[in-house]
This record gives C-alpha cells, sequence and structure tokens, in this order.
C-alpha cells in the first residue's frame, strides 16, 4: 500500500463532527469523494469520507459513524493520506506529484530534471534543475507529452524560458 499524504487536519467545525483540512493536493476531485477510504495520522486509522465541501481555503471533511466533535478532537494536527491504489489510475494517467524527479525532453536534448511544483494562483508551475534553475508553466503550450513509464516529460517552446 503507497499512502499520499493529501493534508493536514488543522481544527474541528461545528459539533458534527467535520473536520477542517489543509491541503495542497492537486486533483482533490480524485480522492475527496464520498465512500473514499483516508488514513488519519502516523498510526494510519481507516476512515471512510461521509461528506466532502470546500470552504474558504479549507477542505471539510465528514467520516462514516462519527457525528460528535468528540470523536474528532483528537486528530486535530494529524496528517491525512490516500492509498494510491483506491484512485484507480490506469497506466497514462498521474498525479502531478509524479512529475518530481522526471526529465523534461525538447526535440532530442535533455533540459533537466522537475525538482518540485507550485502553485502560483494564476497556474501550476514546474520548478526545472538544469545548468540554470526555471519554470515551465504546466500547460498545453509547454507540456506536449508526459511518458510515466520513461519518466519523461516531452515539452517544446521551453529554451525562450531559461533564462
Amino acid at each position: 500500500m503507497e499512502l499520499i499524504n493529501i493534508g493536514k487536519i488543522v481544527n474541528t467545525h461545528g459539533i458534527k463532527g467535520e473536520v477542517k483540512l489543509l491541503s495542497t493536493f492537486y486533483e482533490k476531485e480524485l480522492v475527496f469523494k464520498k465512500g473514499n477510504k483516508v488514513y488519519i495520522g502516523e498510526e494510519k486509522i481507516e476512515k471512510t469520507i461521509h461528506t466532502y465541501r470546500h470552504h474558504k481555503q479549507f477542505d471539510m471533511l465528514t467520516f462514516d459513524g462519527i457525528n460528535n466533535i468528540n470523536d474528532v478532537l483528537k486528530y486535530k494536527g494529524e496528517k491525512i493520506y490516500i492509498n494510491r491504489d483506491d484512485l484507480n489510475l490506469n497506466e497514462k494517467e498521474y498525479l502531478l506529484e509524479d512529475l518530481i524527479g522526471m526529465k523534461i525532453i525538447c526535440g532530442n536534448e535533455k533540459l533537466g530534471i522537475v525538482n518540485n511544483i507550485y502553485d502560483n494562483n494564476a497556474g501550476i508551475l514546474l520548478y526545472i534543475t538544469f545548468a540554470k534553475n526555471y519554470y515551465i508553466p504546466y500547460n498545453n503550450n509547454y507540456i506536449k507529452q508526459v511518458d510515466v513509464s520513461k519518466k519523461e516529460i516531452h515539452a517544446e517552446n521551453i529554451k525562450d524560458l531559461i533564462l
């Protein structure tokens, strides 16, 4: 079982067992669905999502069988995970986090490795380490193909982005 950190429970909300989750996970629509299993804390306590909603910068969750604040207070401050296998990704699908460590290929030339991913509120940027470090917008203008099996991202028009 490969667990992926999807955020941290930062507080409770109300008295009916809802938790506030602070999450920078990009593919929230894959994870935050009724019936999906999540794992809480170091002990990886398994819970099933009962409800989900977005509120301000938080993701709000309730769990099956929990309807009292006293049952979730103990999770405050705990990280929350999902099992990658539960996402049912096919061989061509990937998570943005999977791009970290992939090679950037432009034509036949290797132009670096994805070191990190940032969301600057205007879009997602891939931070590339190379002779000079640079950013590539994660969009169809630059990213043409992601080859998950070869761990390569085929891009074009990126030489102008390398300062």
